[in-house]
């Protein structure tokens, strides 16, 4: 590729036994475009993602484990038959175009309603503490309910399920797997003093509010090799209402846990589509999580291709994510490589049932 303003962008790089055309990983964006009684990929999925294959990896939206880890209306779940068969079609796509492709494994835990749980049952968290904030579901806009706190029994069964969806990726071909501990969802709900307020082995203390997560990841990693497995953390992301103490001490525990299991790799959310500002914290917490963390890091959190060269540059990122750039940019790798300029999506169609807002961007190429 061209365009040497971007030599360590577009160079080749490694993660775990992944060899990646590119330093351009495909960031998880949640599209809704599984609007199917089976909550499952379909051709539409397939060719998405095949669209966007040049990415040296893709992390896939957000896929929930198991029907109570669901949280959004069309959002595809990865624990079904159906589920996996659509997957693998994705994965195929992908791998006949030359991409790499990742799951990410997903449980929403609070954010979340009643519409959308077996049998109206309430949804699932650390505490029965509801969130700031709204659920959309197919009967409208609605304010969340305060969540059922798990039981002891209750966390292993979503260890479990957890464990079932590793499974599920593995059997469809999937490259990785990484777990979303982000952005104020399950894992993120037991990581943070403000979701956790537990009394018991899973709450309180840095060392237990990390137990469930790790519990998760050695779950996965009973079914996957290390260096294939991942997991998405946000230590300054306030999205759904999130606050932490003490991130630094929690998420530099956190690290240390996941370097100890030797994972593949962490993707490091740093400033979110809601925080205008980086939070000033974010390069202690990157310096401490690399201090204890040796495998591949992903930067991720409204990076240009001008600053993500630059974060390459230091000791903090092996790789680097975008999002929204991807979506009206499916070719955005090559764009990046002729210099050329990015087209603006259309924040109307970002979710939604079909194509339109999907598949039908043009490339450089065909414009």
């Amino acid at each position: 590729m061209s365009n040497s303003k971007l030599t360590r962008l577009l160079s080749p790089t490694t993660l775990g036994p992944l060899r990646l055309a590119n330093s351009v990983v495909m960031s998880p964006m949640t599209r809704c475009r599984a609007q199917n009684a089976l909550l499952a990929p379909t051709a539409l999925h397939a060719a998405y993602y095949r669209q966007r294959s040049s990415a040296g990896l893709i992390i896939t939206e957000g896929t929930q484990v198991s029907p109570r880890g669901q949280g959004y209306v069309g959002t595809p779940g990865i624990y079904s038959s159906e589920q996996e068969a659509g997957w693998r079609e994705v994965v195929k796509a992908v791998h006949d175009a030359g991409g790499k492709i990742v799951a990410q494994l997903w449980h929403v835990g609070r954010v979340s309603h009643s519409d959308f749980m077996p049998e109206g049952k309430l949804p699932v968290a650390p505490s029965a503490i509801a969130f700031k904030g709204s659920v959309h579901t197919s009967t409208g806009k609605h304010n969340p309910p305060i969540p059922e706190a798990l039981t002891a029994e209750g966390i292993a069964e979503v260890v479990a399920e957890f464990k079932h969806a590793a499974e599920v990726a593995k059997r469809a071909g999937f490259d990785g797997v990484e777990v979303h501990g982000a952005n104020g969802y399950l894992i993120d709900q037991f990581l943070r003093t403000g979701a956790n307020k537990r009394t018991d082995e899973f709450g309180g203390t840095v060392e237990n509010r990390i137990r469930f997560p790790l519990l998760v990841m050695d779950a996965i990693l009973s079914v996957w090799d290390a260096d294939r497995v991942g997991v998405r953390i946000s230590p300054t992301g306030t999205f759904n209402d999130m606050t932490d103490d003490d991130p630094l001490e929690t998420f530099t525990a956190f690290a240390q846990g996941c370097a100890d299991r030797k994972i593949g790799f962490i993707d490091l959310v740093g400033q979110l589509f809601d925080q205008p500002q980086p939070d000033e914290r974010q390069a202690a917490i990157e310096a401490a999580i690399r201090n204890v963390f040796k495998g591949h890091i992903i930067a991720n959190g409204s990076y240009t291709a001008i600053t993500a060269e630059e974060k390459l540059a230091g000791p903090y990122a092996d790789s680097v994510a975008f999002g929204r750039p991807f979506i009206g940019n499916p070719d955005l790798v090559e764009r990046f490589a002729a210099d050329a300029p990015l087209a603006e999506s259309n924040m109307a169609t970002w979710y939604g049932a079909d194509g339109v807002g999907y598949t039908d961007y043009p490339t450089i190429a065909s414009s």
